[in-house]
């Protein structure tokens, strides 16, 4: 059918970038499985199997040369994608057909690969992330001093700085990218652990030499880029590996979907808007709107992400014994749309942090109005200091208090409390102009920033100075 006939994984065409749509690609996966039955075949030779320099020749040069539509024939005869490509590889390699897989099992080939595969994509989001980080810390460092009303429990608290909260958005990616480093660190090849995970058939190979058994799952993990491999296995990698990955991903999700839930409500307050392009339109029927389009689509995506999540832990647990085969299209669905939607993700938080659009003035309007309920409780120690009865002192200011909040609530006016205070001869010793200066009651914010910049975001910037991910152009 047509390509427009047919469904398309909106995270191919419209979000993931080229570079992570390619790394879960056929081309990727099946030229991995032909490097892994070349490694194999290489250690095999080295430690004494009849292979010879020919026929390692021979695979080599057809690594990437892959007969995919035969290959297809080859899965709807057998209904087996590993012997499928098998016989395709030995198609290929007339002189070599013979020792294509030997002594290995199918997940020698697809547990290995995707090992593989999580690893590349793993350095790719760790790039992401890095990429986001510097972005960031860049807002936070140029609003650093900016006074902003403070949220908890979503009502105004103490003031706090724009750079400040921008290091709460950055801090939890940091967390998410050390999260990702380790994951890289730890993980390890499958390599020879043969059909149960106890080598039978590769002792058989070498007559019961163990220890050539030993050498040969060596060689091919190192051969793979990895000084490891698992210690024990069944049939598979432990799948507790894919639920770790998945809850990595998701915790990259669930903070970037905090950090732009953050900014679509100072949106709404018209404190803080993501980028908005020159001829961008926010709605077909309000011509006026702004919406915050690309927060809104790293929320939807970072909540698929996060559904995924359960996948592992619910495939880690029903591999009965050493395996079942009810892990592999779970695996074939959850894994790559998880790397995907995150590095959409990353691509279009990436976008926003770079050009998010801060209007000062608004800020400083917001905060004026909460300003004088903000500061009860430094006029109410100045004016103890000055002689003043505490007790008789936090009543007065409970009663203008009140009476400032319904002038706002009730009639919608202007908030009063200072101009009340300044009436009231019990406060004349307080100099209320020197206490609501919004500079002075941001605590230490702009020296969090600061430190923050320096004992987290510097080693970040300086681990991936050389290997930053390229900025996307958004396609939608």
């Amino acid at each position: 059918m047509p390509d427009h006939e047919v469904y398309e994984n909106p995270l191919i065409s419209r979000y993931a970038s080229r570079p992570m749509a390619s790394l879960w690609g056929a081309q990727k996966k099946f030229s991995t499985w032909r490097r892994l039955w070349v490694w194999l075949a290489e250690a095999e030779a080295e430690l004494g199997l009849p292979i010879t320099a020919a026929q390692l020749d021979e695979l080599r040069a057809k690594v990437d040369d892959i007969d995919f539509t035969a290959a297809a024939g080859y899965e709807k005869k057998l209904r087996h994608d590993v012997m499928a490509h098998v016989h395709t590889y030995g198609d290929a390699c007339p002189n070599a057909k013979g020792i294509i897989h030997l002594g290995a099992t199918s997940n020698f080939v697809v547990d290995n690969a995707d090992v593989i595969v999580i690893r590349e994509s793993l350095e790719l989001v760790a790039s992401r992330l890095a990429a986001v980080i510097d972005a960031l810390a860049a807002f936070a460092e140029k609003h650093r001093d900016l006074p902003t009303l403070g949220f908890t429990h979503l009502q105004p608290a103490q003031p706090t700085t724009v750079g400040k909260r921008a290091t709460l958005w950055c801090y939890d990616l940091a967390l998410d990218l050390a999260e990702v480093e380790h994951r890289i660190a730890t993980l390890k090849a499958r390599s020879t652990k043969g059909t149960t995970g106890t080598q039978a058939s590769f002792l058989e190979l070498f007559e019961g030499d163990h220890d050539k058994c030993r050498q040969l799952e060596q060689r091919v993990a190192e051969k793979m880029g990895f000084d490891a491999s698992y210690a024990v296995t069944g049939q598979t990698y432990p799948r507790k590996v894919d639920a770790q990955v998945l809850d990595c991903l998701s915790g990259i999700a669930a903070s970037a979907h905090k950090a732009t839930t953050d900014l679509r409500i100072l949106a709404m307050r018209k404190e803080i808007e993501e980028p908005f392009e020159e001829h961008q339109i926010g709605s077909s029927a309000m011509p006026y709107k702004r919406n915050p389009m690309r927060s809104e689509r790293i929320g939807a995506l970072s909540r698929f992400v996060m559904s995924l999540a359960q996948n592992g832990a619910a495939t880690h647990a029903t591999q009965w014994m050493e395996r079942t085969l009810d892990d592999s299209a779970n695996r074939r669905l959850s894994l790559p749309q998880a790397f995907l939607g995150v590095d959409a993700v990353l691509v279009i938080y990436e976008n926003v942090a770079r050009g998010m659009v801060v209007y000062p003035e608004v800020i400083a309007k917001n905060l004026r109005e909460e300003l004088p309920f903000m500061i009860t409780e430094n006029v109410l120690m100045e004016a103890v200091k000055a002689g003043g009865d505490r007790q008789d002192l936090h009543e007065k200011i409970r009663q203008h208090s009140q009476a400032a909040g319904a002038v706002v609530k009730q009639q919608g006016g202007a908030n009063d409390l200072l101009d009340r205070l300044r009436s009231d001869d019990a406060f004349k010793a307080v100099d209320l102009g020197s206490i609501a200066d919004p500079s002075q009651l941001v605590g230490r914010a702009p020296q969090q920033v600061d430190e923050f910049l320096t004992e987290v975001v510097a080693p970040i910037r300086e681990r991936y100075a050389d290997r930053a991910a390229e900025g996307e152009e958004l396609r939608v």
